[in-house]
């Protein structure tokens, strides 16, 4: 019994001590405003949590149909396929005239087009098919053609470009040899080295140009007066 009782106090003295613990702890929890506002906030979302809305009920025996008289319905629930969806999905309740759902002649023919332009029959894409393969044959042919005749000029037009080859490399050899005599003329009149870019040297050759122009008109007006007095002459005299 003694032993018994001896157990008995030591759990009561651990037990007052741990709720002494318990009891400081939750006053200075109570003090501490962070921590409160934290554990506020947690509930309040405990409670957003576990709310649970009823359902929203359907209004199947009323259904809703705009006014189309009225100034505050939305213009979009005035056209004609807001009138289709009401009209399939309430049907007759709606109060929506099913004729009137049907397309016009002019939206017909619409969809008519649109319908043979995409889907158009098997006879007409065999003709569209044909024809397409048609042109792209006398594409073919017409490409086959011309490099025929490119390839039958190939010829004459290689011997074309050598000779013009030939000539522009004998042009420019003359080019640099009347250069050259330029500068030793240049160079005997004013008895230095002139730069080519310089006016003398460039007065120099516009007066050089001239005069050959001149002669070139002399020697072809003695050439016509010699062909001219020629033909007058008679052919024992000539002979």
């Amino acid at each position: 019994m003694r032993v018994l009782s001896n157990r008995t106090n030591m759990a009561s003295s651990v037990l007052c001590r741990r709720t002494a613990v318990c009891s400081k702890a939750l006053n200075w929890i109570s003090t501490c405003k962070p921590v409160s506002s934290i554990i506020s906030k947690y509930g309040l979302l405990l409670q957003t949590a576990s709310y649970n809305p009823k359902p929203l009920r359907l209004n199947l025996g009323d259904p809703y149909i705009p006014d189309k008289d009225s100034e505050r319905t939305p213009e979009w629930q005035k056209t004609a396929r807001y009138n289709r969806k009401l009209f399939g999905r309430y049907g007759s309740a709606s109060g929506i005239d099913p004729a009137s759902l049907w397309p016009t002649h002019e939206e017909l023919d619409k969809i008519i087009a649109v319908e043979n332009e995409w889907n158009p029959p098997l006879e007409v894409m065999r003709k569209n098919i044909a024809a397409r393969e048609k042109e792209e044959t006398e594409k073919r042919l017409a490409k086959e053609r011309l490099i025929a005749a490119n390839m039958a000029k190939m010829p004459k037009m290689i011997a074309d470009w050598r000779k013009e080859k030939r000539e522009s490399k004998v042009r420019l050899k003359e080019e640099k040899a009347r250069r050259a005599k330029l500068l030793t003329e240049a160079r005997e009149r004013f008895g230095y080295t002139v730069d080519p870019r310089s006016s003398k040297f460039l007065e120099m050759v516009a007066e050089i140009e001239k005069e050959e122009k001149k002669k070139k008109k002399l020697l072809k007006r003695r050439l016509k007066e010699e062909q001219e007095t020629g033909s007058v002459t008679p052919p024992a005299a000539a002979s």
